[in-house]
Parts: C-alpha cells; structure tokens; sequence
C-alpha cells in the first residue's frame, strides 16, 4: 500500500516537473490528444494530388532570347545565294577581261591599215585598238577643246582636231595630245604645233566612250567640251564620227605636248 502511493506521488512530481520546463521555455506542454491530432493533421507532399514528380514531367530548356522570325530566316539563307553569285560573276569578269586584253594585245602587234575612204561608224567597234593610218590635211580652224585635263599634276585640255584627207575621203577626228593650260589659244603656241601641210597620221582607232554620271553636259554652241562625246564632236565640226588616238605622224616638226620624248626630221612619237 505504500509502495503504491509512493509511485503516485513520485508521477505526480514528474508531471508538474515537465509542465514546468515547458512553461519556462516558453512552450506549454499540450496534451496528448492534441499532439496526436496535430500529427494526423500534418501535410505529407507526397499525399498531394496537386504535386506534380519531377520524373513525371522533365524539364524543359527555354531560351531566353528573343525567338527567330521568318524574315531573319531569310536574310540568313540568302548569305550564302549572294555569295556564291558574286563569286560566280568575279570568274566570269575574269576570263571576260583575260580574253579582252588578249584581243587587244593581238590587235596592237599588227601592222597598221590604211584607213579606207569611207568608214562606216557602226564597224568601229569591231576595230577598237585597232592600228591605222591616214593621210590629209588638219583643220585647225576647227579645233576642239576637251578638258580640264590633269596631266603630272598640271591642268591643260586634250586637242581634237579634224583631218580632211581630200576629196572623195571622209574627214575624221585626231586626238592629238595633251597641251597645258598656258596654251590653250593657238597664238599662245608654237608654229611647229601647227603643221598647215600634209600630214599622215598614225594611231589607234577607238570607238565612242560612254559618259558618266558625275561629268557635266557639253556646251558645243560655246566651244566647251568636258567629255570626248565622238558624235556631237563630228556633228560640230562637220566631220564623220571615227576617232583615232595619235601615237605618231609623218612631218617635219613637233607637236608642243609633254608626251613628246623624240622628234626626227621624219617622224614625231607622241607617247
């Protein structure tokens, strides 16, 4: 009978010892029922029907740029078209300028024609480069004017001049060199520039060149030419429109040119 009371007692000091740290820390001791509720209670994630497993539904890699649209598709796939087209036509641009400057060269080797008593234009191009001569006489009283030329660094004007090879022939035009600015005006220049005699001339027939965009409107009615414009020169001086580069001619005196580097008794070189 003691033993048993001193059992109760002994859990009755046990009880209040526990009640006692838990409200010394703050922490109340709750009964039994309720923790027991609050285990029941408590949220198991796996339980979750909103829980969704990772192994379920793997992850998904999502850029964070900004998504490529048809347009910049397109611009990419033409990167190489154009490429491969440029390329293309820089072959074909070669083997046109190789087989040009082959023709050229094969033209300049050869002997000089005599240039025929009429020419007819639309041929001329089937003899660009082409070495010729013809005989007459200059028409200085039609001279012509092509500049400002730059030649070393100095202004001047190319000198186009008719020549009138007699009757029966047609007159062409000679371009004869490059003179400067100071002698612009036939005074201004030596009598040696102006052979009045018969002359033959020797030189590079050349067809008409085309104008560009940057170079200005010839004024033919004031005498002002800025491009060698081979149809309204002819139509100017009343001449057929053939063009010939002079490279030499057949007289007793020089022409005033910075291109003359000899001069014979026969013949003058204008290089």
């Amino acid at each position: 009978m003691e033993r048993r009371k001193s059992l109760a007692i002994f859990g009755v000091i046990l009880k209040g010892s526990h009640s006692t740290i838990g409200i010394l820390s703050g922490h109340p001791r709750l009964p039994r029922s309720v923790l027991h509720c609050q285990c029941r209670k408590a949220h198991v994630p796996a339980e979750d029907p909103s829980l969704t497993s990772i192994v379920d539904t793997p992850a998904k890699l999502i850029s964070t740029k900004r998504k490529h649209t048809t347009l910049g598709v397109l611009a990419l796939a033409l990167i190489p078209f154009t490429a491969f087209c440029l390329g293309t036509w820089q072959v074909q641009r070669l083997d046109w300028k190789t087989k040009l400057i082959a023709k050229f060269e094969d033209r300049l080797v050869r002997p000089p024609l005599p240039l025929p008593p009429r020419i007819d234009p639309d041929a001329v191009p089937e003899f660009d480069y082409r070495r010729v001569y013809a005989t007459g006489h200059f028409r200085h009283d039609k001279e012509m004017l092509i500049g400002p030329r730059l030649h070393d660094g100095n202004d001047g004007f190319l000198v186009i001049t008719p020549l009138e090879r007699g009757k029966g022939a047609s007159t062409i035009l000679i371009n004869r060199g490059w003179i400067s600015k100071e002698k612009q005006y036939q005074q201004d220049r030596s009598p040696s520039a102006l052979p009045d005699g018969q002359v033959t001339v020797a030189g590079l027939l050349r067809s008409p060149w085309k104008k560009n965009f940057f170079t200005p409107v010839n004024k033919p009615e004031d005498g002002k030419f800025y491009f060698p414009d081979v149809e309204q020169m002819a139509k100017a001086s009343g001449s057929d429109p053939v063009w010939i580069e002079e490279t030499m001619r057949m007289l007793s005196h020089c022409l005033i040119s910075p291109y003359l580097t000899a001069c014979s008794a026969k013949f003058a070189r204008v290089l």
